[in-house]
């Protein structure tokens, strides 16, 4: 395998290239499937039947801690990209498992969310609004879910491993999948609570 020690670690074989630009293959079909969830919630968003609306149930509190954790979370894993592109292998760590514990707090504060929405009766059967509502959700927090559980394969390979062109390459392409998510929470915020209170 031939390193090209001029490019960053995560880019220097061309198996690690191969690997990002097949990744942006893989997030142009999550960008697809989160679309078709935005497209049917604003379709559905007005159909709430007997049930609550958005307005009547969207809390504002836990969403900005939601959305500054998980903004935070970004910003922190950033600062581990550019730690492991210094080979600060410690530091690089350090800033990974900030952000899976930023994403741990906002799965929690998701959960909480779930069971309030489920205690005012705003089921999956309550509405076709509460259902899409919920569907959408549930998808950002399971890729959440999916996403703790690679980084913490992440962090034990690179700490078993070091800091090698394929562990590199692999932090990388996580990070991708990280701010990917935050940009998909963004929309959330925007066009589903921030709408739905007004």
């Amino acid at each position: 395998m031939k390193i090209d020690n001029s490019q960053p670690l995560e880019y220097s074989t061309s198996q690690n290239q191969f690997n990002i630009f097949g990744f942006w293959i893989f997030l142009g079909a999550e960008i697809m499937l989160f679309a078709t969830l935005f497209t049917s919630y604003f379709t559905l968003e007005h159909r709430t039947g007997s049930g609550p609306s958005g307005a009547e149930i969207f809390n504002i509190t836990p969403v900005l801690i939601e959305t500054f954790v998980l903004l935070t979370s970004s910003f922190v894993i950033g600062l581990g990209i550019h730690a492991m592109r210094l080979g600060k292998k410690k530091a690089m760590m350090t800033f990974f498992g900030i952000t899976l514990a930023l994403g741990l707090i906002f799965l929690g504060v998701e959960i909480y969310e779930f069971v309030e929405y489920v205690h005012i009766g705003a089921g999956l059967q309550t509405s076709a609004f509460t259902a899409i509502l919920l569907t959408t959700l549930g998808t950002h927090g399971l890729h959440v879910t999916f996403g703790l559980v690679w980084g913490t394969f992440i962090l034990i390979q690179v700490k078993k491993n070091g800091l090698t062109p394929e562990t590199a390459n692999k932090s990388f392409i996580f990070s991708l999948y990280w701010h990917f998510l935050d940009v998909v929470w963004i929309f959330i915020f925007s066009f589903i609570y921030l709408k739905g209170m007004m």
